[in-house]
C-alpha cells in the first residue's frame, strides 16, 4: 500500500467517525444510550469477526487485556453517548478529541513514560481551548460537556492501554475482543441502569447499520491497514481531522455553527493535539536514542 492511499484510508476513517457523532445524537431520539450502544457493538462483532484470525482462541493473558480494554472501550462509548443527549455533535468531538492530549500524560502518570514539556504545553493550550469552546458567556460547561470530558480521559487512558498491548499481542486480535465483550457489558448495563427504549423506523435502522458497520468495523479496518504503513505520529496527526469532519456534518445536518469564542476554543483544542502528538514522538524519539 503506498503511503498516500494508506493517509486517504485514515482520513476516510476520521471522516466516518466524525460524521457518526451526528448520526449517534439522532439515533438517541429513538434508542436509549446504552442500548444502542449494545446492538451497535453486536453488528460490529458479527461484521469483523471473518476479517480477524480467531483460530486457536484467546490466551489467558490475552482475554485479561480485552477485559480491561473492553470496560476502558464500553464506558467511553457509554459516557460519550450520555453527553451527546445533552450537548452538540461538534462540541462533543472536540472535547473528545482531547483524549489524544491526555494519553501522553496518563502513560506519565501511570507508566513512568517520559513526557516532554511540549505535551505539557499541549494540555494547557487545550484546556484553555476546552474553556472557550463551552462558550462562558452562554454558561459554560453543560452537563453534556461534563459527561464527555469523562469520556476523553477514559479515551486517553485506552489509546495508552491499546500501545502497550499492541507490543505483546497481536493488535487485531485484541482490537476485536473488545467488541463482543463491550457488546454484552452496554446491554447489560441497559437492562440494569437505564429504562431501555427503543422506536424502530427505516431512518433508525440506516443510522443503526452505519454504526455498527461503518463507524465500528470497516473504520477498524481502515484504521488498522493504514496505521500498518505509517507511524503512531502521523497516524495521530491524521486523526486531528476527525472533530473537522464532526463540525461539517453537525453544521449541514443540525445548522450547529461556533461563536467567535467556540471557533478559537476548537482551533486551539486542534492545536493542543498537534502539539501532544510532536511532543509525544520528540520524547519517544529521545528515549530511543539513550
Amino acid at each position: 500500500m503506498t503511503v498516500r492511499r494508506s493517509d486517504l484510508l485514515l482520513v476516510a476513517a476520521a471522516a466516518v467517525w466524525g460524521v457518526s457523532f451526528v448520526v449517534v445524537k439522532d439515533a438517541l431520539t429513538d434508542a436509549s444510550p446504552l442500548l444502542l450502544l449494545g446492538v451497535r457493538f453486536t453488528i460490529a462483532t458479527l461484521v469483523l469477526a471473518p476479517f480477524i484470525n480467531l483460530r486457536g482462541g484467546f490466551s489467558a493473558a490475552e482475554l485479561r487485556a480485552g477485559l480491561l480494554l473492553t470496560v476502558l472501550l464500553a464506558s467511553g462509548f457509554a459516557t460519550q453517548a450520555v453527553g451527546l443527549q445533552y450537548t452538540t455533535p461538534a462540541r462533543s468531538a472536540f472535547i473528545v478529541a482531547m483524549s489524544s492530549v491526555l494519553a501522553p500524560v496518563i502513560a506519565m502518570v501511570l507508566l513512568k513514560h517520559r513526557t516532554g514539556w511540549l505535551v505539557l504545553l499541549a494540555l494547557v493550550i487545550a484546556g484553555v481551548g476546552i474553556y472557550f469552546l463551552t462558550a462562558p458567556d452562554a454558561g459554560g460547561l453543560n452537563r453534556g460537556d461534563m459527561w464527555t470530558l469523562i469520556t476523553a480521559v477514559v479515551f486517553g487512558g485506552h489509546i495508552v492501554a491499546v500501545t502497550e498491548f499492541s507490543k505483546r499481542f497481536e493488535a487485531e486480535r485484541i482490537v476485536w475482543l473488545q467488541l463482543p465483550g463491550t457488546a454484552v457489558g452496554t446491554l447489560i448495563a441497559a437492562l440494569v441502569l437505564e429504562p431501555m427504549r427503543l422506536a424502530w423506523s427505516v431512518g433508525f435502522g440506516v443510522a443503526l447499520l452505519f454504526l455498527g458497520v461503518m463507524a465500528t468495523a470497516v473504520a477498524l479496518v481502515w484504521q488498522m491497514r493504514a496505521q500498518r504503513e505509517m507511524t503512531s505520529a502521523r497516524a495521530s496527526l491524521l486523526l486531528c481531522f476527525e472533530p473537522v469532519f464532526a463540525a461539517l456534518t453537525s453544521r449541514f445536518f443540525w445548522g450547529e455553527s461556533f461563536t467567535l469564542s467556540q471557533g478559537v476554543g476548537a482551533l486551539l483544542i486542534l492545536a493542543g493535539m498537534v502539539l501532544a502528538v510532536l511532543g509525544e514522538a520528540q520524547s519517544e524519539g529521545f528515549s530511543s536514542e539513550r
